[in-house]
């Protein structure tokens, strides 16, 4: 303390030291708290009886992130002496650390406590059911408020409404809004993003149109939206709206959603754009969290040498910026330059557990075994740091890639935490790719149990039955599908060509340029031909074997969706540009080989972005070297 204590606090009463506590909760001020709460301590304080001096240091511990002392004095304060905003502080500091599942059962203790619930416990209770997409928790509160008549309570609606709307339950998520006496525009951004999210674009611009007001936040979720979602004009032209015609100047936290739209759909046009944007208003200093979503975008639009470059530049960089730029290396392939780097990376700032698993992701689409496994063994010895699922997950990944599925099996079985859908799905994987099949079939029994309606799963071991010379029990896992009404995820790529986004499936001739694009394929099949390539038609699941399904196969492969993409860039820019194609699932054994050839025919580059990975094609060579 820089004042005298007996000068400060003549009388030592409670009422002279509520205020102070209550100015630290508001500025955040946690040391001069803390010697505020010695202070409670050793003058006694805290034993008078209705100080209420214990409920208000629970309020500024829990407003400045310090769980741990904020539960201590919650447990510390007799029931008798708790109100309501002692218990919702706590609530709201669980919800702020990503601690829904304690929130919950604080909410319970209240109900059990026979404690007072309000509107803000009733916040409280939806925002965690929205974290956890918890829809029968969430609905059993939705009747709590109709019982307790806290339906005209604005607040209160707008957060059930969002859990619905994070749930994917539209329609009851309308009906709350509907049913609103009185509506504001935080009402209106909950119904518009919930639409956006689960009924698309169009739905999205309707409510979007019909917003009596709009704030910054409804403007960049209309905008996050279409970006997001491939419509790069519609969001440009909204752009243009607020920007030029309304004056409104975007803040780092609009321009962070927008570049992590253009990282999701890899739109890097308007990723540039953001970046001019931010240059302009903020100069060479940009937001650090600006910057470290730049790199983010650029990695994920593949970019990575560009995503360096605005590495480099940063005048300074927190633990996430070096995690972004790891992660970003790693999905490149670029795995030896990440474990060079990691040593530059703790002169800086300390790793957390985001850091190793980009380390192991890395070693694992590299090959870098040894160095995977030592820094996976030395995460608790050296680096303090407990491992968690996803570092397990990692490590049987990079097991299994190599072919060690022995190890990985004993690894998951000597894990001190069950193995989740992650870890039994990358070591199936491993199987699928080392023709490992009754290690698959078991496998596949404890994933359906896991979750019954992935199809990913069936139709991995479906292809190995097919691999594996076995055509009825592929036939027949495939029909399990069906009968269950389990369809399979399509695969999709996507091309961006002068602004616009053109998404292709397998057999699609949906397209405008559906004649050329095909006339392309042919050609393309044939020069493959001449070079050398030959169809992989083993994993192709047909009924019957003769001539006439041999060539059914051929054809369902030469139009899988990243064939005409390919064709349609190759149709669509200059000889030469590269070609950066994006694609929803794994890239099949077929199109890669394919594109391998395609790159040096047509002497382009062309980067696919699969799910787990960028492949690089350049003159009949993957940067993946083959090991995916």
């Amino acid at each position: 303390m820089k004042w005298p204590i007996l000068r400060a606090f003549p009388s030592f009463s409670p009422r002279y030291l509520r205020p102070f506590i209550r100015i630290c909760a508001q500025r955040s001020a946690l040391t001069t708290g803390k010697k505020l709460h010695a202070m409670v301590l050793t003058t006694g304080l805290s034993t008078t009886e209705n100080s209420f001096l214990l409920n208000t240091l629970l309020h500024l511990y829990a407003s400045c992130g310090d769980i741990s002392s904020a539960q201590k004095l919650f447990d510390e304060i007799p029931h008798s002496s708790k109100d309501a905003a002692d218990w919702t502080s706590l609530m709201s500091s669980f919800s702020r650390q990503n601690r829904p599942h304690d929130s919950l059962l604080l909410f319970a203790q209240m109900l059990e406590k026979g404690a007072e619930i309000d509107d803000v416990a009733m916040v409280c209770l939806f925002s965690a059911c929205a974290w956890l997409r918890d829809v029968g928790v969430g609905s059993q509160g939705h009747g709590r408020v109709v019982k307790m008549g806290f339906e005209r309570r604005v607040k209160v609606c707008n957060a059930l409404m969002d859990m619905y709307g994070k749930s994917g339950m539209v329609e009851e998520m309308r009906s709350v809004f509907s049913e609103m006496k009185e509506k504001n525009v935080v009402s209106w951004t909950v119904v518009l993003d919930g639409v956006l999210k689960w009924e698309g674009v169009s739905n999205g611009r309707e409510v979007f149109d019909d917003m009596p007001h709009r704030n910054e936040v409804a403007w960049t979720i209309m905008i996050v939206g279409y970006v997001g979602n491939g419509f790069s004009k519609e969001g440009f032209l909204l752009l243009s709206q607020i920007v030029f015609h309304l004056g409104i100047k975007l803040n780092y936290i609009t321009l962070c959603s927008l570049l992590s739209a253009c990282a999701q759909s890899g739109d890097v046009a308007m990723g540039r754009w953001v970046h001019v944007y931010g240059l302009k208003m903020m100069g060479m200093e940009m937001d650090i969290m600006v910057e470290t979503a730049l790199l983010d975008m650029y990695a994920k639009c593949g970019r990575i040498d560009t995503a360096v470059k605005v590495f480099k530049c940063m005048p300074r960089r927190n633990v996430v910026s070096w995690n972004a730029l790891l992660s970003g290396l790693a999905m490149h392939g670029r795995g030896q330059l990440v474990i060079n780097m990691f040593p530059r990376m703790i002169k800086e700032v300390l790793p957390d557990d985001l850091t190793f698993i980009a380390i192991l992701i890395a070693c694992s689409h590299s090959g870098m075994i040894d160095q995977g496994s030592y820094y996976f063994n030395s995460l608790q010895s050296v680096y303090g740091i407990t491992p968690k699922i996803d570092h397990y997950a990692c490590m049987v990944d990079l097991l299994g890639r190599a072919g060690r599925l022995e190890e990985a099996e004993t690894l998951i079985n000597k894990m001190p935490i069950p193995p989740n859908e992650v870890v039994l799905g990358s070591l199936l994987g491993s199987c699928n790719s080392h023709g490992k099949l009754q290690l698959a079939e078991r496998l596949l029994q404890k994933l359906i149990l896991m979750n019954p309606c992935n199809t990913e799963y069936h139709t991995l071991l479906s292809n190995m039955y097919a691999l594996a010379g076995k055509p009825d029990k592929a036939n027949a896992l495939r029909k399990v599908l069906k009968t269950k009404g389990i369809s399979k995820v399509p695969g999709m790529s996507s091309i961006h060509v002068d602004g616009q986004l053109h998404q292709f499936s397998a057999g699609d001739k949906s397209h405008p340029k559906t004649r050329e694009i095909y006339i392309m394929l042919e050609d393309m099949i044939q020069r493959l031909q001449s070079a050398g390539y030959v169809p992989n038609l083993s994993a192709q699941v047909f009924p019957g074997d003769d001539a006439g399904v041999e060539l059914e196969k051929e054809q369902a492969l030469f139009s899988h969706s990243e064939k005409l993409a390919v064709c349609f860039g190759l149709l669509s820019t200059k000889p030469g540009k590269p070609l950066y194609i994006f694609k929803n699932i794994r890239i099949c054994r077929d199109c890669h080989a394919a594109i391998k050839i395609v790159s040096k025919i047509y002497d382009r580059e062309i980067i696919v972005r699969d799910r787990n990975r960028f492949h690089c094609f350049k003159q009949g060579s993957c940067s993946c070297s083959d090991f995916w």
